[in-house]
């Protein structure tokens, strides 16, 4: 067995699947694709399953915060969400739950909308508590696992393999979409109220988490640092249900001998079509798009940006499913645990 690879959340070309370094990986990409990600369609699809197929949520499930800083405004919202959604009855009943569904996603064409072409496929989603989920997604015959055991969270793709994270583990954003209310609910009890905003024609509630210093530290390296990563959390002042997710980060990149360049990833998911699942009001569609921009003293034309797009919708949602138990969430044979974090990143602008 030897030490896997530093995971480069970035599109490689296929002499670049098994990167040796993070330095030497960023430098890597850093020298070929900037073009080939904004100039050619080549690795559209790439780009897609690495920014849209499994992107972590910016802070752990469990989040530390003082009691004293948590808003009785906060609280006031994420109570109304746990009645509305019913979560409360699942508490320590429910151990695991299995989610099916459809993606369609599409890098856009913001020079002729008309022309953009966009690539289905499905998804199958496993959770256990506690931290242990597992997503397996296809689009246009390309497949893409990813996974967390509690301990470790990892990726596999086919043109880069088996990689673990970076920084503490996190749950998976998909989850946080609408899907998985006890985790919404788990997650934004720490978060901090920043007012009232109107977001897609619904009068809305916002809360705010934001990884923390130490976290940005470990998910960061000699050539990409993670300057912030922050999500709020639109919950609809009416029905007290999360009906919108936004999260955005900032990457600085700089290699040796060469001036930063900036990163900037903006992701928003509409969450729609609640629907009861055994008492539980699940989210069964929802659409995202994601703005990603480029800037620097180095880029003379101006910032560089790509816009993507997701509509997604469920087909099926399940509670305690039989047989399902700890092994399925075995990382991939290979995936040392124990190792150096330092050499172990998931961090990229580009991938989340």
């Amino acid at each position: 067995m030897i030490r896997l690879a530093p995971l480069s959340e970035v599109p490689t070309n296929d002499e670049e699947t098994h990167p040796s370094s993070s330095s030497s990986s960023w430098r890597n990409w850093l020298k070929t694709h900037f073009s080939l990600i904004f100039i050619t369609k080549k690795s559209d699809l790439r780009i897609l399953l690495s920014v849209l197929g499994c992107p972590l949520f910016p802070v752990s499930s469990n989040p530390k915060i003082p009691i004293s800083q948590v808003s009785s405004s906060a609280e006031y919202i994420i109570e109304h969400f746990t009645a509305a959604s019913g979560c409360r009855k699942i508490q320590g009943v429910v151990k695991n739950m299995y989610v099916s569904g459809k993606v369609s996603m599409a890098i856009v064409d913001t020079s002729s909308p008309a022309s953009t072409i966009s690539q289905k496929g499905c998804f199958v989603l496993w959770q256990m508590v506690p931290n242990k989920w597992l997503i397996e997604l296809v689009v246009a015959a390309h497949k893409v696992v990813a996974g967390s055991d509690g301990n470790v969270a990892w990726r596999h793709t086919p043109w880069l393999g088996s990689h673990a994270a970076k920084g503490t583990i996190r749950p998976l954003r998909r989850a946080l979409q609408g899907l998985d209310p006890l985790a919404v609910a788990a997650v934004f009890s720490a978060a901090e109220y920043i007012g009232e905003k109107n977001i897609l024609g619904i009068d809305s509630f916002v809360l705010k988490l934001s990884a923390n210093h130490h976290d940005l530290t470990e998910r960061s390296d000699n050539t990409a640092e993670m300057i912030k990563h922050v999500v709020f959390g639109y919950f609809s002042q009416r029905s007290g249900l999360l009906v919108y997710v936004e999260d955005s980060y900032l990457t600085r990149i700089q290699s040796p001998g060469s001036p930063p360049t900036y990163w900037e990833t903006t992701m928003g998911t509409k969450v729609e079509d609640y629907r009861p699942v055994e008492g539980v009001m699940i989210a069964h569609s929802g659409c995202s798009s994601v703005i990603i921009t480029r800037f620097g003293d180095n880029l003379k034309a101006g910032p560089a940006i790509t816009r993507m797009e997701e509509t997604y919708t469920i087909d099926d949602v399940a509670f305690n499913v039989p047989g399902l138990s700890i092994d399925s969430f075995i990382p991939p044979q290979g995936l040392i645990k124990g190792y150096p974090e330092e050499n172990l990143g998931w961090r990229s602008p580009i991938d989340r």
